[in-house]
């Protein structure tokens, strides 16, 4: 039978064979670095740290773990059995440390080193306690003959170098000769980014340990001697940026955190936080004042650097953001990453907190990108993904320019060379590749973005007029060889859809022969007669084959939301990331093309398309349709059939010439398109049912005629009846014939005397109707009700109005229904104006602000700004709400020009509010113009205010013209 001493000796014995640097003889002393520290790293620190340890417990330092926390002491030197850290451990105090649910738990034998090493007295490092930058981790003998992954690379501005990172090292590179000049070893992990200084004379890295520390070192190009080490992150380092003035050093981790060091110190300047998720890429401001850092928490944010204050927050992205740049004007900042995106946004907050308004959002690979940078020139952007494609884009409006797929691994990273015509990536399998960027690349654009137009719209050729001819068709027509000749230039065809041979659904085709260039409408007249017939028409070649008409690329992929659409609907098209979305492009919705209108006015509105009222318009001939909830759509640019288009990672639609229901919903299920010959030859038109459908009621009728171009307006509110210092407002409607969709101007002159209206009237292209106003003077109290006098005198007759517009080079004049006679009563119980944001309305209200001055008020806004202005309502008795509208307030204002921030009740004064100040957004685009728009109320009468001239001016040519 063996002692209790004896046993004792018998299992520490046994300890020590097992685990041999574990718990040691008793009189060996524990060290704490060797033994301790491991495994409070390995059970401990994940949720007890200095930042953010629970119960305010600490064990990264050998001083926080003796300190304890908000229970007290967790380690009594001594006494064990005591201490509250060995009673958690072994569970005899709750909670039971780690937790139970973490599924790690102490060993026996460490426990026992853990509890050998109190009752020794819990002694720590002798002098300074090391910082842990050791991670032990099994030797593996890498295999022969593989290259080490390439993590980064960059081609020095100011020198023949190329640097290439990979794990521990750096290589310098001949960027001519492709022959290795230096390489630098020893660096702690892999190298996650190496730059260059500005002058070329510093190269930066940044690497690191996975869990215990992140470095930046700073070496001397010319004789690789490093000058100096930056530590002070807990995780690896992924960015190391000097700013271009060399005074500053930022790093970014997986930590969350930046770190901005001075460099000529060495010391740490302040921690910038506020990412939620790691720092993948960081990029100073040409001028050394901001600072840009890409995170895993989907953002960009911007920085000031004297202060560390966070400017803003970019939160458009809608996954992890690996790159980012600032264009090397300095104007702007692009970002990517997980979301397969590229974003451009206007760097506006430069020395406050500002929102940096997004410029542009690209889809830009079908996998996440890893990395997006700028050329020298600042011309183009070369970006690379997962999807092993490497693509140049235009930097000024990100359009595709070139791609090479297929590379030979997964791209790492991505430079210019300084002459920027030369691409350089690195990869996965440690290859480095030159890739020469085409000669034929198009200039970077500068300038202003603005709508986007059609190549459809192409100047209009004129064909000589023809008197229309009437046939029928002649059966048998189904097929390319039989179909009935048109002969004449303008044709009538009378036709009915009724196969003799049973089984066969009958199609009839005609043929006509055009000249390249030249364009024609051709429509049906079936259901406006009665007819059973759903028709389609398309426009086929000689052999019967469809002709392409335009190619659709998408640009952005996105589906509905909240609910679906049927095909009339105009209004709340709520669709995925709409935010990166701007008015006048294209929607393509599973074969349907609809424009957008107006932005959605909140979270719970979507796009209103156009023409903004009323029913839905379709482009290129396609016809509107019912779509589903969740649906796919897609916003899409045009080119010309047949461009050769380089693949972005989004399909490319084909739309071909044919139509079943016209997109101007002028004749109901009636078809109409306009074809324009690509060569000359003959052509085709086949007509049939588009359900497949036929019988003796399927007549039709088909035109088939030159396009002729025009425009017919109409005025709506004619014969006002006007209150006295107050106006009513008029309507105008243009009626867009044979795709004629230039803009119109309308003329009202010789208005009588006391009277004012809008004038001239603009209704822009491709719109159908501006809004106008006809106010009067104010006149002294009556007891009755004024009315305006009608002498003999000829200007106190009916009002003329006139429409202009240019077509083909040519202008072209109609009369418009005349404003009729205009009726002037007595002073409205309320009267609107609109005054600047400086006036203080109590002050001028009454007569003085009722006056009519002579010249409006005038008020100027930038594209792409927000400016203020006030209403001012004078009771006269009216003591109610007064609304002027919600997403169509500011009437007659430019098209991407609209009242902001008035919430789902639209700009609304309360029963006891007599002024309100109110918003005006331009788009980016809204190209330069100047028009007079007018506030109209619900209320009594809808009174309208008096016009206000607004200027759409471009801030640089402000600029220009003040030098």
């Amino acid at each position: 039978m063996l002692k209790l001493s004896d046993k004792f000796l018998l299992v520490t014995a046994c300890l020590l064979l097992v685990l041999p640097q574990s718990v040691p003889a008793a009189e060996a002393p524990i060290d704490y670095s060797k033994q301790v520290a491991p495994l409070l790293r390995k059970y401990c620190e994940g949720c007890h740290t200095a930042d953010d340890g629970e119960g305010k417990f600490s064990t990264e330092t050998f001083a926080d773990l003796l300190k304890g926390g908000e229970h007290g002491p967790a380690v009594l030197p001594g006494d064990s059995q005591s201490s509250r850290l060995i009673r958690m451990i072994k569970g005899q105090l709750k909670p039971v440390m780690p937790p139970e649910d973490s599924g790690e738990k102490l060993t026996a034998a460490e426990i026992a080193v853990l509890t050998e090493w109190i009752n020794q007295g819990a002694k720590g490092p002798s002098g300074k306690e090391p910082l842990r930058m050791e991670l032990t981790v099994p030797e593996i003998k890498p295999a022969q003959g593989i290259s080490k992954p390439i993590a980064s690379l960059v081609w020095s501005p100011a020198s023949d170098l190329i640097a290439i990172a990979r794990f521990s090292e750096i290589d310098l590179l001949s960027g001519n000769s492709n022959k290795l000049v230096r390489t630098i070893k020893g660096l702690p992990g892999k190298v996650n980014s190496v730059r260059f200084s500005n002058d070329g004379k510093w190269l930066i890295t940044s690497s690191g340990t996975t869990g215990l520390f992140g470095q930046a070192d700073i070496w001397e190009v010319t004789t690789g001697k490093k000058l100096h080490e930056f530590v002070g992150h807990k995780d690896v380092l992924y960015a190391a940026q000097v700013s271009p003035d060399q005074k500053w050093l930022a790093t970014g981790s997986y930590d969350n955190n930046i770190i901005l060091w001075d460099i000529a110190t060495g010391n740490k300047v302040r921690t910038l936080s506020g990412h939620n998720g790691a720092i993948f890429d960081l990029a100073f401001s040409p001028d050394s004042t901001a600072l840009a850092s890409a995170s895993a928490d989907a953002t960009v944010k911007v920085w000031q650097v004297a202060t560390g204050d966070r400017l803003d927050t970019l939160s458009q992205p809608l996954k992890e953001q690996t790159s980012v740049s600032f264009s090397p004007d300095g104007n702007y900042i692009v970002a990517t990453g997980a979301d397969n995106r590229i974003r451009k946004w206007r760097f506006v907050s430069r020395k406050s907190a500002r929102i940096n308004p997004l410029v542009i959002a690209r889809f830009a690979h079908e996998s996440p990108v890893i990395q997006i940078t700028y050329s020298p020139d600042g011309k183009w952007l070369a970006s690379i993904s997962d999807d092993r494609s490497l693509k140049i884009w235009d930097a000024d409006q990100l359009q595709l320019l070139h791609v090479i797929e297929n590379l030979p691994a997964i791209p790492t990273s991505v430079a210019f060379a300084p002459d920027s015509q030369t691409a350089i990536v690195g990869f996965s399998n440690g290859q480095l590749k030159r890739f020469a960027l085409p000669s034929n690349l198009p200039a970077g654009r500068t300038g202003q973005i603005i709508a986007r137009q059609s190549p459809e719209t192409d100047e209009f050729t004129p064909m000589a007029s023809a008197e229309t001819v009437q046939i029928k068709e002649q059966e048998p027509n189904n097929q390319p060889g039989q179909a009935t000749p048109l002969k004449g230039v303008s044709v009538i065809a009378s036709g009915l859809i009724n196969g003799s041979q049973p089984g066969q659904t009958d199609v009839d085709l005609y043929q006509f022969q055009s000249k390249a260039g030249q364009e024609w409408l051709i429509e049906t007249n079936a259901a406006r007669k009665k007819s059973k017939l759903d028709s389609k028409i398309e426009v086929l070649d000689a052999e019967g084959n469809q002709i392409p008409r335009i190619l659709l690329r998408a640009v952005r992929d996105s589906y509905f939301t909240f609910r679906g659409k049927d095909s009339n609907i105009v209004n709340d098209f709520r669709i995925h990331n709409w935010r990166e979305m701007e008015l006048n492009e294209y929607l393509y919705c599973n074969g349907e093309v609809v424009k957008l209108w107006l932005y959605p006015r909140g979270p719970d509105s979507g796009f209103n398309v156009y023409p903004g009222l009323g029913r839905r318009y379709t482009y290129f001939g396609t016809s509107p349709i019912t779509h589903a909830l969740h649906e796919p759509c897609y916003i899409v640019d045009p080119y010309p059939a047949g461009t050769e288009l380089p693949p972005n990672g989004l399909p490319v639609f084909t739309i071909y010439y044919e139509n079943n229901d016209d997109g101007r919903r002028e004749l109901g299920d009636d078809s109409r398109l306009i074809f324009k010959a690509p060569k000359d030859g003959t052509y085709l038109v086949r007509v049939s049912d588009v359900r497949g459908f036929q019988g003796q009621d399927f007549h039709y009728d088909l035109t088939v005629r030159p396009r002729q171009p025009d425009f017919k307006v109409t005025l709506n509110g004619a014969n006002p009846k006007v209150n006295a210092g107050s106006g009513q407002e008029i309507e105008l409607v243009a009626q867009r014939i044979d795709g004629f969709d230039g803009p119109i101007r309308v003329d009202i002159s010789d208005v009588p005397p006391g009277l004012h209206v809008t004038s001239p009237i603009i209704i822009q292209a491709g719109h159908d109707r501006a809004y106008g106003t006809i106010y009067a003077d104010p006149v002294e109290e009556t007891n009755g009700p004024l009315v305006a006098p009608r002498p003999s005198d000829a200007r106190y007759k009916s009002v003329n109005v006139s429409a202009t517009a240019t077509i083909a080079g040519k202008e072209v004049s109609h009369n418009v229904n005349p404003l009729g006679v205009v009726q002037v009563q007595k002073k409205p119980r309320l009267m609107i104006r609109m005054v600047a944001l400086d006036s203080d309305g109590l002050s001028i209200a009454g007569d003085q602000l009722a006056e009519i001055r002579d010249k409006p008020l005038e008020l100027t806004i930038h594209p792409g700004e927000t400016i203020a202005a006030k209403v001012v309502v004078l009771r006269d008795g009216y003591k109610g709400v007064v609304g002027f509208g919600r997403e169509y307030a500011g009437r007659n204002l430019p098209h991407g020009v609209f009242v902001d921030n008035i919430g789902l009740n639209g700009l609304l004064l309360l029963d006891d509010q007599s002024e309100r100040t109110f918003y005006l957004t331009a788009a980016k685009w809204v190209p330069e113009t100047t028009r007079l728009f007018h506030l109209r109320a619900d209320q009594e009468g809808r009174q309208t205010s008096i016009p206000v001239l607004l200027h759409v001016k471009r801030k640089d040519k402000l600029a220009n013209r003040s030098n």
